[in-house]
């Protein structure tokens, strides 16, 4: 099933996600569903409040972006439960999108190294130490289960000039290859 994607807006985008466990109803076909759904958007990565779910899972497959980052080559990952349990002090600027930010790119400043300690799709904990672009997904696609999105860590100033393309996000009035859910 391809999921439509819940845009700027929508309060589900606001919430941190709830923790869910094992026997958490067809987690494995929401997981398939979730990858067929990041592919048909043209994602590289998708966390379940993008699809209307306020869960904390998030899954990342980045392997088409091999040949400019080789660390990425096959790295497809579902994080369940994931926790950011460090993150690095030197920074890195670097432009994010989103799709639920659709026609927008801004250079976001994120920690360069973080470890994370996740559940796998066995439910079998995870601690890994990751840096680069791949932290840096990482970190993008944790910010919605928690809450937030890339333009959170902008400047105020940035947020003001950006407010008219919010605003055609939140009544649709931007295009998209992909469905959307409107807030």
């Amino acid at each position: 099933m391809i999921y439509p994607i819940v845009v700027y807006g929508n309060p589900v985008l606001r919430k941190v996600a709830a923790e869910i466990t094992p026997n958490y109803e067809g987690l494995e076909t929401l997981i398939t569903d979730m990858y067929d759904t990041m592919k048909k958007s043209e994602g590289i990565g998708l966390a379940a409040p993008q699809i209307g779910k306020s869960i904390r899972l998030f899954l990342i497959d980045a392997d088409e972006l091999k040949d400019d980052y080789p660390e990425l080559a096959g790295f497809k990952k579902a994080f369940i439960n994931a926790q950011i349990i460090n993150r690095d002090e030197d920074q890195v600027t670097y432009s994010e999108g989103c799709l639920s930010l659709p026609g927008i790119r801004e250079d976001v400043k994120r920690p360069s190294t973080i470890t994370i300690r996740y559940m796998n799709e066995k439910f079998e904990t995870v601690e890994e130490t990751y840096d680069g672009f791949t932290a840096r997904i990482i970190q993008h696609e944790y910010d919605h289960i928690e809450g937030k999105l890339f333009v959170d860590h902008l400047s105020p100033l940035r947020k003001r000039l950006l407010k008219g393309k919010l605003t055609a996000i939140t009544k649709g009035t931007v295009p998209t290859s992909y469905r959307v859910v409107l807030p």
